[in-house]
């Protein structure tokens, strides 16, 4: 196989990893992609309508296939787990979600697969902590999606608000991808202006921005609420996070990143941006937080580490 054939696998062929796969068609990433789920005809099906989208975008072959593939995958994408319902938190998921991670991960594991594990299935921060756990691979070639979405919503709110493009808007979400999540308003900047004197600017108050922040934290719900679930927009951040990844392009996502020692948290995935390379997460970047952002930063990895930890003491007890 040439150097410059790439293959992923998706395991989980629903909403979210349909549309993730539709994107990367889209896209003309990576030249292999299969696709792993337990309703088998689902993904044959979804592997012919895809094919027929590639005389119009990149040659690519799309397949239904078992876990044995990922042997020689690249990357694994990870979206299989019960979808959040209306009313639900991505906390309130974490057991049942868990057993399906374990169920999914030892079989990948088993294949012989050595590349690059992304977890996109909720709660992430928590789940992606136990792909790392249970697969036994080094922390930086497991990247969660984190809050790679959250950061999308932000900049888009951010670019309705300032009147500018969201393309253009330098601003993260950080820690949780969830309820304790927080925008990084301190370090968000829009053409090298930092937000906050622009909100000043424009006569914007802290609060006007904290309800901005409270939007985006709540945005998943309110599309849950309309349509169900929400899957186009964290499909196409799964695509870019593949992107840096499969090209090795040392690219600053805000992803699900293992810390140690960061923020002065260790053995944790947390939202923060990284350097995201062909090795997976490169390294952290810390961004400098304001005493208000430190302490969100703090609050968010106490719950998460609270429920991560007893989410695998009681998976492993159920062992």
């Amino acid at each position: 196989m040439s150097k410059n054939h790439q293959k992923v696998v998706l395991v989980g062929d629903g909403a979210v990893g349909s549309s993730y796969a539709f994107a990367m068609a889209q896209q003309g990433i990576a030249e292999e992609f299969a696709i792993v789920d337990i309703i088998k005809d689902r993904t044959k099906g979804d592997a012919l309508d895809l094919e027929d989208a590639t005389p119009f975008t990149a040659p690519k072959i799309f397949y239904s296939a078992d876990y044995d593939t990922c042997k020689d995958a690249d990357l694994v994408v990870i979206t299989a787990g019960a979808p959040q319902k209306p009313g639900e938190t991505r906390l309130q998921l974490v057991d049942k979600n868990l057993k399906i991670i374990k169920s999914v991960v030892e079989p990948i594991v088993k294949s012989g697969f050595d590349g690059i594990f992304l977890v996109a299935a909720n709660p992430v921060d928590v789940l992606t902590y136990a792909v790392q756990k249970l697969s036994g691979f080094p922390r930086n070639k497991v990247v969660g999606s984190g809050t790679s979405l959250d950061s999308a919503r932000l900049r888009v709110a951010l670019g309705k608000l300032f009147d500018v493009s969201p393309a253009d808007v330098q601003a993260n979400m950080m820690a949780e991808h969830g309820d304790s999540e927080f925008a990084a308003y301190s370090s968000a900047n829009i053409g090298g202006v930092p937000v906050l004197e622009l909100a000043k600017e424009k006569g914007i108050s802290m609060d006007e921005l904290l309800k901005v922040e409270d939007d985006v934290r709540k945005k998943a719900y309110q599309i849950i609420n309309l349509k169900g679930a929400t899957f186009y927009g964290v499909a196409t951040a799964l695509t870019r996070i593949s992107r840096a990844i499969l090209h090795d392009e040392n690219a600053v996502l805000p992803i699900g990143a293992p810390l140690n020692g960061e923020y002065g948290l260790k053995d944790i995935y947390i939202g923060t941006p990284a350097v995201v390379n062909a090795n997976g997460v490169g390294r952290v970047m810390e961004v400098p937080l304001d005493d208000r952002e430190k302490k969100a930063m703090a609050d968010s990895a106490k719950t998460l580490e609270e429920v991560a930890k007893n989410g695998m003491a009681k998976l492993q007890g159920n062992a």
